[in-house]
């Protein structure tokens, strides 16, 4: 698709965030299998509840534009879920707590890029006059920064300190 205006830039970013969705939601789901603490375990299970929410509302709102949802493929996703896989998945870590204190990270990093993604969307949508489309994805922006602050909070808790 040839970007001419700021609603082409818009449609392509929503379509690189559901491409960015359907990519860490594996990968956010492999993490919560690794995970051991049951309280980190069950944040990454609500992620991939999240993640499955935001692909939801970003295929109706660009299929409600005419346009395909799968037609981007997220190369800076696939870089993270990389990154996800070496660090946290199949890392070789001995030690339980340790590998905890490891997948944290990386999800955070997946979550810090859909945290770019719909604050950068909603702001489109916005100036946009989109109204509708702003106040769907401002709900998801709202939920992946929930997410992200509890990810701290359950790092800072005891995860962190068990693998001290």
């Amino acid at each position: 698709m040839t970007i001419a205006t700021l609603k082409d830039l818009y449609i392509d970013q929503l379509q690189d965030l559901y491409s960015a969705n359907r990519q860490s939601m594996d990968a956010t789901t492999q993490l919560g299998r690794k995970a051991t603490n049951d309280e980190l375990s069950r944040a990454l299970n609500d992620g991939v509840q999240g993640i499955a929410a935001g692909m939801t509302t970003l295929k109706e709102i660009i299929s409600e534009h005419g346009e395909n949802p799968t037609a981007e493929f997220c190369k800076g996703m696939e870089g993270l879920v990389k990154e996800a896989r070496a660090h946290g998945i199949d890392a070789d870590i001995a030690d339980k707590d340790v590998r905890d204190a490891a997948i944290i990270p990386q999800y955070q990093r997946m979550v810090h890029y859909a945290l770019a993604g719909y604050g950068t969307a909603v702001a489109f949508a916005n100036r946009l006059g989109l109204d509708g489309d702003a106040a769907k994805l401002q709900k998801m922006l709202d939920e992946t920064y929930d997410g992200d602050r509890r990810m701290t909070s359950i790092a800072s808790g005891r995860v962190n300190e068990m693998a001290a």
